[in-house]
C-alpha cells in the first residue's frame, strides 16, 4: 500500500507562513489536507486532483494552496498569513475514495 510521509511542520508567528510536504511512495489519486486540532475532528481543509483542480474551505481559502508535483508523487500545502486557529497535525490523504494509512502528520503551531 501506498505510504504518507507530511514534512514542514512546526512553530511560526501570527501572520507567518509555512509549507508543508506529502510525499507518497507511489501514485496518488484526488489528495486532500486534513487537520486536527487538540480534542477535535479531523477536518479536511484542502483538496487537489491530479489534474489540478482545487478545493479549499472557507477557514482558509486566500491564505493556503495546495498543489502537487505527480511526477514526484508529492502534495504541498503553502500556508500564508496564519493564526492562531490553524494550530493543529496536519496530515494528507485522499480524497473521494478509500483512505491510505494515516501518516504520522506534522505539527503546526502558531503562537507569538
Amino acid at each position: 500500500q501506498v505510504q504518507l510521509v507530511e514534512s514542514g511542520g512546526g512553530l511560526v508567528q501570527p501572520g507567518g507562513s509555512l509549507t508543508l510536504s506529502c510525499a507518497a511512495s507511489g501514485s496518488i489519486p484526488s489528495m486532500g489536507w486534513y487537520l486536527q486540532a487538540p480534542g477535535k475532528q479531523r477536518t479536511l481543509v484542502a483538496t487537489i486532483t491530479r489534474d489540478g483542480q482545487k478545493l479549499y474551505t472557507d477557514s482558509v481559502k486566500g491564505r493556503f494552496t495546495i498543489s502537487r508535483d505527480n511526477a514526484k508523487n508529492t502534495v504541498y500545502l503553502q500556508m500564508n498569513v496564519l493564526k492562531p486557529e490553524d494550530t493543529a497535525r496536519y496530515y494528507c490523504n485522499t480524497v473521494g475514495g478509500p483512505l491510505l494509512a494515516w501518516g504520522q502528520g506534522t505539527q503546526v503551531t502558531v503562537s507569538s
